[in-house]
């Protein structure tokens, strides 16, 4: 475990300490959200802080904090570039530990609800390996600085305020894991900041400390698939050979279960299975094997079935796409920020969490440069954050409408632009310039506008055309067959 830092922090009865020279942040969670964080706020602070509430893996192994984590993980293209930009080199870090480049839709068999996309170059590609490996390479080069400092087994329990009506933050209070005490926690102290994130994720408890110091909570948007997964490490058969190295088999309204291979470090594939709609995925080997079985194309089931099983099946269940609104409050507390899930969580089947992170703590980095400092910088920094959601929201969050069981009280407004999208997936499966403008939304280097380029709108008006029911093999090559598939 690291050493605890000298925070400048507050005991009781204790002296204050003093803030740093220069400036010091603190950033709460030491997820990938905290950490792309504190790696754009230690190019303009002169100390960042990293609270955690778990003591974190001197590998890449897994932690409890991050339960998404034994799940497939994709970085898709604005992602990765965005943590190359604030962390230069760790994509040629990330490629050397193991992750692996999904050319798209070159390298991918991608059955979405609309058809077969057709696989084409495009200068586009996802990176995929497990999360731990992720957070471990983000981790070690957060370690490297001199700047950042992590406090571990250590959570928040309050903000420190100043000014009327708490009107800045000027810190937080903490406290860390004591075993000797009946409650397990140690008496709660205080560490002083001039700029403090909140990137606990999902559990955020900034809502209700917004509530404790007199200002609005955040009106939240809430769609919920009602997804539940199952997932599984296999080593693919011996001798195993293909012309791709992912599969994505999406479900459909009439057909609510997907697939999901990713290829991992190692040269082993990790397998996300999905069901909609309440319904969960087994969490045995052969009842594994059995619902891929049942998926809308036989390609994944018939992949796995000469595979062999690494370790356990896992299951997860907390999947809803909810976002809090923090950009629409009228008062906000200066030099404090959400990021992450607890401002935007996604629902994790289209892989844009890990993504939109790191775009919004690019954000961040671009209003300190400008701001000169963390002073001002909060308020706007919301609208931006909302903004980097946007893109990931009009996918995740569009798509999950289409299932019944996900809201109830779509408006006009919303029906038509989710009918519009289906109309662009169902061409994407013979048209590329529909194809394009889903994977450019997708892998979040275009505005939902893509989806209105006039080709795109050209491909919707034309309608359906009639497509194979068998995966496209590459441009230059001819169709494969089925029993050319492995």
């Amino acid at each position: 475990m690291s050493s605890r830092p000298d925070t400048g922090r507050r005991d009781g009865g204790g002296r204050a300490g003093g803030r740093a020279a220069g400036g010091q942040a603190v950033v709460l969670g030491a997820g990938l959200a905290g950490m792309f964080a504190a790696a754009a706020l230690s190019r303009h602070m002169e100390r960042v802080v990293v609270v955690e509430r778990d003591r974190l893996p001197e590998g890449p192994e897994w932690r409890r904090g991050v339960p998404q984590s034994r799940h497939a993980h994709n970085l898709m293209t604005a992602g990765h570039t965005a943590m190359n930009r604030l962390l230069p080199g760790v994509r040629d870090e990330l490629r050397d530990a193991g992750m692996v480049e999904v050319g798209m839709p070159r390298d991918m068999l991608l059955l979405t609800a609309g058809g077969w996309m057709p696989r084409f170059t495009t200068p586009l590609f996802m990176m995929t390996s497990s999360r731990d490996l992720i957070d471990w390479v983000v981790r070690d080069r957060l370690h490297a600085d001199p700047k950042v400092e992590f406090l571990e087994e250590t959570e928040a329990v309050g903000l420190l305020t100043e000014g009327p009506r708490h009107a800045e933050v000027r810190g937080v209070r903490v406290r860390g894991r004591d075993a000797s005490r009946e409650a397990g926690r140690g008496e709660p102290y205080e560490i002083e900041a001039d700029f403090v994130v909140d990137a606990t994720g999902r559990r955020s408890r900034t809502p209700e400390w917004l509530r404790a110091m007199g200002y609005e909570t955040p009106a939240e948007s809430v769609v919920d698939a009602q997804v539940a997964y199952s997932t599984c490490v296999f080593d693919p058969p011996p001798g195993h050979e293909a012309d791709w190295n992912c599969v994505l088999l999406q479900s459909t309204p009439d057909a609510p279960r997907q697939g999901i291979l990713n290829p991992i470090e190692g040269g082993r594939w990790m397998v996300s299975l999905a069901a909609m709609g309440g319904e969960r995925p087994p969490l045995d080997h052969d009842g594994f094997l059995g619902y891929a079985r049942t998926l809308r194309s036989p390609v994944l089931y018939d992949t796995l079935v000469k595979a062999r099983p690494v370790g356990p099946v896992h299951g997860s269940g907390r999947t809803e796409n909810r976002r809090r609104h923090y950009e629409r409050l009228r008062r906000w507390p200066e030099r404090f920020l959400v990021l992450g899930d607890g401002a935007g969580a996604l629902n994790p089947s289209y892989g844009q969490g890990m993504s939109v992170a790191a775009c919004s703590a690019v954000a961040l980095d671009e209003a300190l440069a400008a701001a000169g400092g963390p002073a001002g910088v909060a308020s706007g920094m919301r609208k931006k954050v909302a903004r980097c959601i946007d893109t990931a929201w009009a996918i995740a969050a569009t798509g999950d409408l289409g299932y019944p069981w996900a809201i109830n009280d779509a408006g006009l407004s919303t029906r038509m632009k989710l009918r519009y999208l289906y109309r662009v997936v169902g061409a994407s499966a013979w048209s590329r310039p529909a194809a394009r403008a889903l994977l450019d939304l997708n892998q979040m280097v275009s505005s939902p506008a893509a989806v209105f380029r006039p080709r795109v709108v050209t491909a919707v008006l034309r309608g359906s055309r009639k497509v194979s029911d068998l995966p496209p093999a590459l441009a230059e090559r001819p169709p494969l067959t089925h029993a050319e598939l492995p």
